[in-house]
């Protein structure tokens, strides 16, 4: 990473410029292209709902443990918290007994065992998968609940669609500014910046994987 551009440039733009082109690959992903198309029936939304609580599960699992870390303790916002939603939009869609036979992809296996490690071991890699997830979820995923919503007849906010639903935050566009703003103040040097970086670049990766494989299981009929 250049220091001078490091200098001049706030972290949390910088890893929104140098990760642009993968978080577009993975939002024009065939399967979210597919699914947003309305093109995948809710077999493959409830799929995916699956993968997703697997990778929250080892995000909030961790929570507790680095609220005082020097560097992830900052971005431990219980606001966030998505686990809770996920598990009663997995009750709707599943039925009560929606754990039984529930596994995850190869992919997700992967990513949620790479948070873990991070969480465990490395608390600024954690930091990236936690920015890159949740400040996802409080911009694009706002598409996919609209569209859930419409297309398979969900409550407006409601059973389905809660993981989208961020009730404890009122204003959305001030809260992902703070959010920004811890990245700015990120207690790291600019060496460990570029790994965090880097771990934002695999983050995206882990997320990529997961739509091929949710695109293998879900291919359109020609």
């Amino acid at each position: 990473m250049d220091a001078t551009a490091t200098a001049v440039t706030p972290f949390s733009t910088l890893i929104r410029t140098v990760t642009h082109e993968q978080h577009t690959e993975v939002n024009t992903s065939t399967f979210m292209s597919d699914l947003l198309d309305r093109r995948l029936g809710v077999d493959a939304y409830t799929r995916y709902t699956e993968q997703l609580w697997f990778v929250y599960r080892a995000l909030e699992d961790a929570a507790e443990s680095l609220r005082n870390d020097p560097v992830a303790g900052p971005f431990m916002q219980t606001e966030l918290m998505r686990t809770a939603e996920l598990e009663r939009d997995l009750a709707h869609l599943r039925g009560a007994n929606w754990r039984d036979g529930l596994a995850p992809l190869p992919a997700t296996a992967a990513y949620a065992a790479r948070v873990t490690e991070c969480a465990r071991t490395w608390p600024a890699g954690y930091v990236a998968h936690h920015y890159t997830r949740y400040l996802g979820d409080l911009s694009g995923g706002q598409v996919l609940r609209d569209t859930a919503e419409k297309t398979w007849g969900f409550e407006h906010k409601g059973d389905g669609v809660r993981f989208y639903v961020f009730e404890k935050i009122t204003n959305p566009a001030a809260f992902k500014r703070g959010y920004r703003e811890l990245l700015d103040q990120v207690n790291a040097d600019d060496l460990e910046k570029q790994r965090i970086i880097d771990e934002c670049k695999r983050a995206f990766d882990f997320n990529g994987a997961i739509f091929r494989e949710l695109s293998g299981e879900f291919p359109l009929s020609a």
